[in-house]
């Protein structure tokens, strides 16, 4: 029988990768719900996992907790399986500022977001390779369980475009229009339509690449698919089927069924203010609520429209959202969970909805928004259960629920690589009158590893220790940045791919240089002020960021403390003994242990735009000619950026005009957020 997935990899399964995949397939073949993959630090838990996958033969939802991890094991999972949709789907925003109002002070904060239009279509491309495919890898984050729109109606209202078929122009971009494509007359993005002449040009949401389509006498000539960038032509596709240009969709019968509930909903809540006497709220909410509803009416669409989104999909209050798991149960019911770092991504997928209640609440308490908001939100921790099915946690220091829940708990301690646990150093006060301090020590440290072409991690408690300290190494002329969860998706993966090449020395950060990030060039791991006790400085956190050492065979870690806590003593005798489990096996195998040897990808290069990319490309040409010269080299790339706009060239002109603004350092800008604060009145 032929399988689905199809696992490319140059190395068997070693140490005690055999046995752990022989285990869990086992496990699934006989039904078990819940299972754990207890495994160490650089033992392969991914590859162990991606061979399960490949003998389980079902789509695969992989979880992670944060954005720069799923990116990371999105690009390993695509290495693993190249002929099957290897998939992205995180949270569209590089900036979300959620709508509430501090009822104490009558401050309310109206919704702010940026989003990333290429994260946006890579979710695209997520959801339609579940709705027409079986061989289907998501890598997602917390993401997956918030709300997304129907997909028997995604799916139901997409469009056929085929070569001979009886269509006109203009009753083409009334179907484009209709499943949410923007007419322009400049550069496309993705989910615009252009009309040029007797042709019409348009970018599906889920691909780099464009379209165009020419018509004569009433009727589809030619469909040819373009390069975005060089307008060369690529394909001559005989149909293409295209897909919404947003999640959610609904049809105007629908939306006027829609207005109507609302409405009704509205009425009801009037009468209820004015039951107890707050008629501040119920003219606050009158006012919004019908501004909302007319604008629904006249454009299809109005800011916070997701607050509706009940209404929209026909539910009843309380119901449960359409989210990426109704995709996979489309798909097939029987899809697997993968929940990586679970003792992170579990607690994490169960904290998402009181948060968002709680907010909710307030603004249904004081006439913000109607009822009906509190149903646009995250899954319950028992609804998720509920909506999948057999699960796999992978983690070096599985939690509290994992334990409890799984029926085999595989352990996998030996690495195929032989490496073992790194050596742990505890260093302070208490030492001779040499020690002069954790940070003078870790630089003298790291200057050694340095000096043979190693780097160095150093952990801090908080984002401002960590920008403080990569700005106080860089004064001594070391090479070193920062990294935490205000840095933007993108420049996090950037950051990573540059410290792997050696672009710099040192990195500095907080919890995000904890689980999961796999760099093997890392001899050195500096744990500052370990004696904190607290989240950053558990055992667990401990024994996790101790891992970020166990890629290399010179790999240690030295640990900054004054006291010995117990959750130092907890993760130091762990380590320990996977060490003596780990020596014991090489030495009755004669292993020679090895530093991991990994390719090095620019796992953020999937998430940057065609444009992007090019501007780069021009940047590495231009950037000697710009500083022989600055400012002939750009008058000279004006007058080209006015050539092209004379010829109608629109998509070099603008490539010309951002390769200016990236030379004279100036940027996009973009204007500043702003939290605006209105009175209660």
């Amino acid at each position: 029988m032929s399988r689905n997935f199809k696992l490319h990899t140059p190395f068997p399964p070693a140490g005690d990768q055999p046995q752990a995949i022989h285990k869990l397939e086992e496990g699934l073949t006989k039904g078990l719900r819940h299972q754990t993959l207890f495994g160490v630090t650089g033992s392969g838990k991914t590859f162990t996992v991606a061979n399960v996958i490949a003998e389980h033969d079902k789509p695969t939802l992989v979880l992670a907790h944060n954005k720069t991890l799923a990116a990371q094991l999105a690009q390993e999972y695509r290495e693993f399986f190249p002929e099957n949709a290897v998939h992205y789907f995180v949270s569209y925003y590089d900036y979300y500022q959620p709508e509430a109002y501090i009822a104490h002070s009558d401050t309310y904060i109206e919704k702010e977001a940026m989003i990333n239009a290429e994260i946006d279509r890579l979710r695209h491309a997520a959801t339609q390779a579940l709705l027409t495919r079986k061989d289907v890898i998501i890598v997602a984050s917390v993401s997956a369980i918030y709300g997304l729109g129907s997909p028997e109606e995604y799916e139901k209202v997409h469009v056929k475009i085929e070569r001979g078929a009886a269509e006109d122009r203009a009753a083409l971009i009334r179907k484009l229009v209709g499943i949410y494509f923007e007419r322009t007359t400049a550069d496309l993005n993705p989910g615009q339509l252009r009309a040029i002449g007797n042709s019409l040009e348009f970018m599906p949401v889920n691909e780099r690449v464009m379209y165009r389509v020419a018509f004569e006498n009433d009727a589809i000539a030619q469909i040819d698919q373009l390069d975005p960038v060089s307008r060369a032509r690529v394909a001559e596709p005989k149909s293409v089927f295209v897909f919404p240009a947003k999640h959610f969709v609904t049809s105007v019968e629908e939306r006027e069924r829609a207005i109507e509930d609302i409405k009704l909903e509205l009425e009801e809540q009037l009468a209820k203010f004015k039951r107890e006497e707050k008629p501040l709220e119920a003219e606050r909410l009158k006012r919004r609520t019908l501004h909302d509803i007319a604008l629904i009416r006249e454009l299809g669409y109005t800011n916070g429209i997701e607050n509706y989104s009940r209404h929209f999909d026909g539910r009843k209050a309380g119901e449960p959202p359409y989210t990426l798991l109704s995709y996979f149960k489309r798909c097939d019911p029987r899809f697997l969970t993968v929940i990586d770092e679970s003792h992170v991504t579990v607690p994490q997928l169960g904290g998402m909805y009181a948060g968002d209640k709680s907010r909710k609440d307030v603004l249904v308490e004081y006439g913000f928004r109607l009822p009906s908001a509190r149903d646009n939100r995250p899954l319950r921790f028992e609804e998720f259960e509920e909506r999948v099915g057999q699960v796999l946690y992978t983690s070096a220091t599985p939690g509290p629920y994992e334990k409890a829940h799984s029926e085999q708990v595989v352990e996998q301690v030996i690495r195929p690589t032989g490496l073992i646990d790194p050596e742990l150093t505890v260093r302070g006060v208490v030492e001779a009158g040499a020690y002069k301090g954790q940070i003078a020590d870790f630089i003298h440290e790291a200057e050694t590893v340095i000096a043979r072409g190693g780097r160095a991690l150093a952990t801090t408690l908080t984002k401002q220790m960590a920008e403080d300290l990569a700005s106080f190494l860089r004064e001594k002329g070391i090479k070193a940045e920062y990294l935490h969860s205000d840095v933007k998706t993108i420049d996090r993966i950037d950051i990573l791919t540059k410290f792997r090449q050696g672009g710099f020395d040192i990195l500095v950060g907080v919890n995000l240089l904890r689980e999961g990030l796999d760099l093997p060039e890392v001899e050195l791991v500096g744990i500052l002020d370990a004696d904190k006790e607290g989240f950053l400085r558990s055992e667990t956190s401990l024994i996790q960021t101790i891992g970020r050492a166990a890629r290399n065979v010179l790999g240690r870690v030295i640990l900054y403390a004054d006291v010995m806590t117990g959750s130092l003593e907890k993760a130091i005798g762990e380590t320990n003994r996977r060490r003596a489990l780990q020596i014991a096996y090489n030495e009755k195998h004669g292993i020679t242990p090895m530093t991991i040897k990994k390719e090095i990808h620019d796992i953020a290069a999937s998430m940057r735009t065609e444009h992007q990319r090019t501007i780069d490309e021009l940047l590495v040409l231009d950037t000697l000619a710009y500083k022989d010269d600055p400012k002939a080299f750009i008058a000279r790339k004006r007058e080209e950026m006015a050539e092209a706009v004379e010829q109608l060239d629109f998509e070099t002109a603008a490539l010309i005009r951002d390769e200016i603004y990236k030379l004279e350092g100036t940027g996009q800008k973009r204007n500043p957020r702003k939290r605006k604060a209105l009175s209660g009145s």
